[in-house]
C-alpha cells in the first residue's frame, strides 16, 4: 500500500518518521519541524488504517510485515535518519534491512508484546475511540491542548480493526537478533514493553539504550525537549 506523507524542511539529509497504533503522522507535529530546523527533509507516514491513508480490507491484512512492506513500497531507501515509536518501531525493524536508512531510533518499540489479561488486549485499544477529551488529558498529564486535539482527532479516523491485526503475534518472539546499522532505543520510564531484563539483553546484541527520565510511552510527546536531547548524537 502507498501510504500518506507529510513533510517538513527541505535540507540535504532525510529523515523519515513512523508512529505508533491509534496515532498518525501529527503526532510528530514538533518533532518535524525540530528535524527540519536541523538541516533535514523530513517525512512522516500515516500507516494503513491511520490518518489520510487507505484502510485494509479486515484485521488480517494488518500484520507487522503489511506495514512494514508499506514502508518499503512508500519511503526512500537509503535515508539519513529513520524513528519509529511503539507499533512504528516494530514495523521499521522489519524494514530497516530494505530501507537501509545510515541510523534508527526505536522510541519505546513493540518488540515484544504480552498476553494474558495484563498484556496486549485490543479490546482495550479499540475501547479508546469513546474516551472523552478529560479522560485522555488525566491520563497524559504532561501534553500539551495541541496534542489532545490531534489525539481525539487521530483516534477518530483510526481503523479499530487494525487493532486485531496484532493478535497472532502476541506472545512471540519479535526481537531483533541485532541491529541491521547503528541504532539507538529510547525508552519510557519506566517501559511497560522493555522492562530492564530484555533492555539489557538489548544493549547485549549491540543496540544503544537511552531512558528518558519520568516520560511515559510517547516519550516525544511526555517529554519533548527530553527527547530530542535523547538524540544527541544520532542527528
Amino acid at each position: 500500500m502507498r501510504l500518506h506523507t507529510t513533510t517538513w524542511g527541505s535540507g540535504d539529509r532525510t529523515a523519515l518518521l513512523v508512529h505508533g497504533l491509534m496515532a498518525d503522522h501529527r503526532t510528530w507535529r514538533r518533532v518535524g519541524p525540530a528535524l527540519a530546523s536541523r538541516g533535514y527533509r523530513v517525512m512522516a507516514v500515516d500507516l494503513r488504517g491511520h490518518g489520510a491513508s487507505a484502510r485494509a480490507a479486515g484485521p488480517e491484512e494488518y500484520r507487522p510485515e503489511d506495514y512494514s512492506d508499506d514502508l518499503v513500497e512508500t519511503l526512500p531507501a537509503g535515508a539519513d535518519l529513520a524513528v519509529g515509536h511503539s507499533l512504528g518501531g516494530l514495523a521499521l525493524a522489519r524494514a530497516v534491512e530494505r530501507l537501509k536508512p545510515a541510523r534508527a531510533v526505536y522510541s519505546d518499540p513493540a518488540w515484544h508484546l504480552k498476553s494474558g489479561p495484563f498484556g496486549y488486549v485490543p479490546e482495550l485499544f479499540v475501547r479508546g475511540k469513546s474516551l472523552s477529551r478529560d479522560f485522555v488529558k488525566e491520563f497524559n498529564p504532561g501534553w500539551s491542548d495541541d496534542d489532545l486535539d490531534t489525539e481525539m482527532e487521530s483516534v477518530r479516523v483510526w481503523d479499530e480493526r487494525s487493532a486485531y491485526g496484532l493478535v497472532d503475534v502476541v506472545g512471540t518472539d519479535m526481537w531483533p537478533a541485532h541491529p541491521v546499522v547503528p541504532s539507538l532505543v529510547t525508552l519510557a520510564d519506566p517501559s511497560a514493553l522493555i522492562p530492564a531484563g530484555d533492555a539489557a539483553m538489548l544493549e547485549g546484541r549491540g543496540f544503544t539504550l537511552r531512558t528518558v527520565a519520568g516520560a511515559g510511552h510517547t516519550i516525544h510527546r511526555d517529554d519533548f525537549d527530553g527527547f530530542m536531547s535523547a538524540l544527541d548524537g544520532w542527528i
